[in-house]
């Protein structure tokens, strides 16, 4: 090579350097297009993944991923036990033998638990909830939802032998705070667990089936106090007190088994743990590569990643504070929109004036019925679309609600009887049917992924915070010893519910067949709830 005019020729050890930097600076240039090269078969393989997830239908969905069905099926199973309690204190107050051991005499000369110690028992396992849905994020976040779940399973088999010794109101309220703080573990984790497991098109039935499972447990609460009830001894109520020890235990050692959440791995940085589970969840036979579901997975996190560890201040931070009030708002509203007829409803049918017996059957009807809805819901979800069923759900069971408050004002008499318990079997069936089931998915969808922990804890205790005054109200509006409304609580819940479903129509988004990265996008660009339905958001935009 030439020197320009004028310039000094280099010798020596700078020509030696000249002579070096050409190759050097090659070998930088090479190194930048390798990694290009990489990030650009990252994306690729994470554009994959989302569209095959976004174009495999339900059916197909099962076939390639039964293992992940089986195992939110398992996570979804946890709910019994809470279902189980609450239902359990709800059918104790209508039971002959408790009453007589535990309830004062009413105006009318019959035994009754008084309002208020009726109330503090179903407001105990809400309280100890609270506290299970705090610890339950920040222990979720560090140890998984697996060991988080193993160690609320293991906690309550220690809680329930409270409560089968207690002899008194005051210790069977202190059992139920107790045994309330691993349902609040639960019932953080499984829709968060249970939504990250599946494809999307899955999302629905596997958050759905905790709706499901809270039916069942209702099932069961129902036909064990129908056998028990007649009895007049103390194992009319402690039986199914200590059958609460059937399911801990089984599903600690499946959960022991399962596979931790794919999504929680690779936020921790375990990408080849991620790739197993995903293997896991689905069939090697056709699963021909998990790699690119983890792909996709690091994508979606990689539009949240920030450096700070997640906390609760940041869920009400810009966008996340939206989310984190769908969700809280969701949960609470579930208390408003006909759910406390449906967690009281052997109560319910006593006060309406229906028998002992009958009131059982009658309770015994409404969670089997409950769970044949469940089922229906998960069709009408996944194809209908969550703000759909949800936001229109809540809005017929207003209806209904004001039709059972007008059949309690037209007087007492065997007619009205039966419509209350009409209106009350309908009103518990639907909301089974509409808002209950769609809120899980709703729950399970809307948080940021790394915050999912914390926000589906906190939505819980929004519900508790509600549900805790609202148990006090239905429970004196329905007991003999408080306002003796009867039927005319209709009213009141027709009214919350109303304010529940004009707050979901104006500010709840669908999010029916969107990835997480669409449902963050969404969300970061200020998209109004009623037009995300038909917003297109391109399979390469990451912002």
């Amino acid at each position: 090579m030439s020197n320009p005019v004028g310039a000094e020729a280099p010798s020596g050890a700078d020509a030696a350097e000249v002579e070096k930097a050409p190759a050097h600076a090659h070998v930088d240039h090479s190194a930048d297009l390798d990694e290009k090269a990489k990030l650009a078969e990252y994306k690729a393989g994470a554009i994959e993944a989302e569209n095959a997830e976004l174009n495999m239908g339900v059916l197909e969905a099962v076939r390639l991923y039964p293992m992940a069905t089986f195992w939110a099926f398992v996570m979804s199973a946890t709910i019994i036990m809470e279902s189980y309690c609450v239902f359990l204190m709800g059918a104790f107050v209508a039971m002959d033998q408790f009453k007589n051991e535990y309830g004062v005499v009413d105006k009318y000369g019959e035994r009754q638990i008084e309002s208020s110690w009726q109330s503090a028992l179903q407001a105990s396992g809400p309280l100890g909830a609270i506290i299970g849905v705090c610890i339950a994020g920040p222990i979720t976040s560090r140890i998984g939802y697996r060991w988080a779940t193993i160690l609320g399973l293991m906690l309550l088999n220690a809680f329930i032998f409270v409560f089968y010794f207690a002899k008194s109101l005051p210790i069977m309220f202190l059992s139920q705070i107790l045994e309330g703080v691993p349902w609040g573990i639960f019932i953080a984790n499984a829709p968060a667990y249970c939504s990250e497991i599946v494809p999307v098109k899955l999302r629905a039935p596997a958050t759905q089936m905790l709706q499901m499972f809270w039916a069942i447990g209702a099932i069961i609460v129902g036909g064990v106090c129908y056998v028990y009830e007649s009895r007049l001894d103390p194992t009319a109520y402690r039986i199914p007190i200590a059958l609460q020890w059937m399911f801990p235990t089984p599903l600690a050692i499946l959960l022991f088994i399962a596979p931790e959440s794919p999504w929680w791995l690779v936020r921790k940085g375990r990408l080849k743990d991620a790739a197993a589970a995903v293997r896991r969840l689905g069939r090697a036979s056709v699963l021909t590569n998990p790699d690119e579901s983890v792909a996709m997975m690091r994508r979606t996190i990689e539009l949240e990643k920030t450096e700070e560890e997640p906390s609760y201040l940041e869920l009400f931070r810009g966008t996340d504070t939206y989310r984190t009030l769908i969700v809280c708002g969701v949960y609470a509203a579930q208390n408003l929109t006909g759910n406390l007829i449906a967690n009281q409803a052997v109560y319910f049918f006593r006060q309406a004036g229906i028998n002992s017996n009958t009131a059982f059957a009658l309770g015994l009807i409404t969670s089997a019925l409950q769970t044949v809805f469940v089922m229906l819901s998960w069709i009408l979800t996944t194809y209908l679309g969550r703000r759909t069923i949800y936001v229109w759900g809540s809005l017929i069971n207003v209806c209904f609600l004001v039709a059972l408050g007008i059949a309690g004002s037209v007087g007492k008499s065997n007619a009205a009887s039966l419509a209350q318990a009409s209106l009350g079997l309908i009103v518990s069936v639907g909301f089974t049917l509409g808002p209950a089931p769609a809120s899980w998915v709703i729950i399970g969808e809307t948080s940021a992924i790394r915050l999912r922990p914390l926000t589906t804890g906190i939505g819980r205790g929004a519900y508790y915070v509600v549900n805790i005054p609202c148990i006090f109200l239905a429970t004196y509006m329905l007991n003999s010893t408080g306002g003796d409304l009867g039927g005319k609580c209709g009213y009141v819940w027709g009214a919350t519910g109303f304010v529940c479903f004009l707050a979901a129509w104006i500010w709840l988004p669908e999010m029916k067949g969107r990835s997480y990265r669409e449902i963050d996008i969404l969300f970061k660009r200020h998209v109004p709830a009623r037009k995300w339905k038909n917003t297109v958001v391109d399979i390469n935009d990451d912002e």
